[in-house]
């Protein structure tokens, strides 16, 4: 039987978080203040969350909007804290000023992670080479995943950047799971899962009303059945 194709939803809170594993997702992105694109959730919504799902939650490490990583420190200890509270899973990316990834951040940061599997989030699609982006963070302990559109404009303008990057699958800095996200529309499914795109991410398309309205089950529900068709 094959593996099934991974579906991760944005959560905010606990109510998000119930609607989106009874849709059926497969994983939680959590985040806060989604105005900024979404920044670090507190221990507490973290706690509140893993009491009320048994689903695999992705806790995003970021302190203000953009892909600079600030107050690397701070970012640190917040992640401990989260680690402390069980948090086994996170996101994070950050850029430096000429468009590659800030090394020394990111070391620093999933230093404090103890081996935990990360996400490098789209800060890739803002790099200046994507490609030496890959390989300069190839090594780095516990990376498994890039979320990504292709492209900075979303995955309409990127589409063509995620299929050959699929393409490549395996190859040095290739390794990682592609999972998809930003911009992403129900028609793109077909041609990515064929180019074997096997990873999925959601977060408007989750709230039919609104950022200021809960995820609705029903419309993760329509995902994963797309997603599993």
């Amino acid at each position: 039987m094959s593996k099934r194709a991974v579906l991760e939803v944005i959560a905010l809170d606990a109510e998000d978080a119930v609607a989106a594993q009874a849709g059926g997702a497969d994983r939680l992105e959590l985040v806060t203040d989604m105005a900024a694109d979404g920044l670090t959730p507190s221990r507490e919504t973290f706690a509140e969350i893993r009491a009320a799902v048994d689903i695999s939650l992705r806790v995003m490490l970021r302190l203000a909007d953009g892909f600079s990583a600030g107050d690397v420190d701070t970012l640190v200890r917040r992640a401990r804290e989260l680690r402390e509270a069980g948090a086994d899973e996170f996101v994070l990316g950050f850029l430096d000023e000429a468009g590659g990834p800030d090394l020394a951040a990111v070391e620093t940061v999933v230093g404090a992670l103890d081996g935990c599997r990360w996400t490098f989030h789209r800060a890739i699609d803002r790099a200046a080479d994507r490609d030496a982006l890959r390989k300069q963070l190839a090594d780095l302990p516990g990376l498994d995943t890039y979320l990504t559109a292709g492209s900075a404009a979303g995955v309409d303008e990127g589409l063509t950047t995620l299929l050959t990057e699929a393409a490549r699958s395996g190859e040095p800095g290739y390794e990682q799971q592609i999972l998809v996200g930003g911009g992403l529309r129900l028609d793109h499914l077909p041609r990515l899962k064929a180019a074997g795109v096997d990873a999925f991410h959601i977060g408007g398309a989750s709230r039919p009303d609104g950022w200021s309205a809960p995820v609705s089950a029903a419309a993760v529900a329509r995902w994963r059945a797309a997603v599993d068709d």
